[in-house]
């Protein structure tokens, strides 16, 4: 390598080149090209091929020539080619990626965080379960929690039944401030994580629901599931346990089994999961692993579209743009009353977002009767077509979320709520 400097940014691209100017024995099968928690690359292949000389040599200088492009992010020669057993292999499935142009060759990312945004779950809403919707957002502080307390209200006042879930854990705001004091249940969502890893979550869960004063009288209902107990009790020691994956079952998994208790126990026909803010482990499980629609909070702001960016981006590089369009929508939250042209910007902004990730190029696939998905800036019901929350100085200066007027509500819900009816009801804004 002559000391020159391969940046993390690099790798891939020089890995891919390795291999394609490399014969990959048909005997082995698949490889796997695994970069660890340090970003380091190592081959990975069958145990069965180890004592297969040709086969062997060959892979051994497959690893030679990653480790000269590779440099400190490689391995040496001598370790550079990990034999494993194919129940091992066999695991990388569900998280590994083709490497373009080359055949049987797949990158598979070792991540501390952030793991559950290479994937996409199940689609969202199977007929006979609750419609799900997360609220999520890149930044705090754009009204997401309000908003979700009235979707809560506004959706039980029209009939709903409805389940709210605080899983913004490290920023439980949501519950204390829809729940009373004196109305708050014994156990919350971080006391069911902990309390599964030993067995007995099912024993606490009973025990994690209460109903907002202002739901009482309403042809529907709200069921709030905090994030804490009335007593949050050893609250932080708790929280670091929470995102523990269980015996059997990623904490994505555990996340989608709690909802779906709840839901078999209290049966509602809406839930509404306010996730936590930013590109954590915890906000892609309820954006991705869940079968949930996600709405999408934004401000017009450089910070906001260049972290959606790095999201979107994520998506469209991993192949996932297909699998997640569908279920997102963009939200113009904190929209200034009377400022048309904001609304423009932020459009044409969100346009350029999903144009460039998630929609396909204009072709005749993306034609009506195709098969590809493409839309112009001002196409009405489409994921970037944003849905307007309007600031208002009420909200701003801290309404209580625990009871609602509608002269309240109105000035700033007014042109979102009748289109959110319209995505409960049947989903026809497409």
């Amino acid at each position: 390598m002559n000391g020159q400097t391969v940046r993390f940014d690099d790798v891939r691209e020089r890995v891919r080149s390795v291999l394609a100017e490399t014969d990959i024995p048909a005997e082995a099968d698949d490889i796997h090209l695994v970069r660890d928690l340090f970003g380091r690359v190592r081959l990975c292949a069958p145990d069965r091929v180890e004592d297969e000389p040709h086969i062997g040599a060959e892979l051994k200088r497959l690893a030679a020539g990653l480790h000269e492009a590779l440099g400190p992010h490689g391995f040496p020669p001598d370790e550079g080619v990990l034999f494993m057993s194919a129940a091992m292999l066999e695991k990388f499935k569900g998280a590994r990626f083709p490497i373009d142009g080359v055949d049987r060759a797949y990158w598979v990312e070792r991540l501390l965080t952030g793991n559950d945004w290479w994937t996409v779950g199940d689609d969202p809403s199977p007929e006979g379960r609750a419609k799900r919707w997360t609220l999520f957002s890149v930044k705090g502080g754009i009204g997401r929690s309000t908003t979700t307390a009235v979707f809560a209200w506004h959706l039980a006042r029209r009939g709903e039944r409805v389940l709210v879930a605080d899983l913004d854990l490290e920023s439980p705001g949501l519950s204390s401030a829809m729940l009373r004091s004196d109305s708050r249940p014994q156990s919350g969502v971080v006391d069911w994580f902990v309390e599964d890893l030993v067995g007995q979550g099912d024993r606490v869960i009973a025990d994690m629901i209460a109903t907002p004063a202002w739901a009482q009288g309403f042809e529907g209902e709200a069921i709030v599931v905090p994030a804490h107990g009335r007593d949050p009790g050893e609250y932080l020691a708790k929280l670091g346990r929470v995102y523990v994956d269980g015996k059997d079952d990623p904490w994505a998994k555990r996340l989608d089994r709690l909802l779906q208790d709840l839901e078999t126990r209290f049966d509602p026909t809406v839930v509404l999961i306010e996730s936590r803010s930013g590109l954590h482990d915890t906000a892609a499980a309820a954006v991705t692993d869940i079968g949930a629609r996600a709405l999408l909070f934004a401000t017009d702001s450089e910070s906001s579209w260049t972290d959606y960016d790095i999201l979107f981006r994520h998506w469209r590089d991993r192949d996932l743009a297909e699998k997640i369009r569908d279920r997102l929508w963009i939200v113009s939250a904190l929209t200034p009353k009377d400022e048309f042209q904001y609304l423009e910007r932020f459009r044409q902004q969100a346009w350029n977002l999903f144009r460039e990730h998630l929609y396909d190029e204009a072709s005749s696939s993306a034609a009506p009767g195709g098969g590809g998905v493409s839309f112009d800036l001002h196409d009405e019901g489409t994921p970037h077509d944003p849905l307007n929350i309007y600031w208002d100085r009420a909200f701003a200066a801290g309404a209580p979320l625990d009871r609602f007027e509608e002269e309240t509500v109105d000035p700033a819900y007014k042109a979102f709520l009748p289109r959110f009816d319209g995505l409960i009801g049947g989903g026809e804004v497409r």
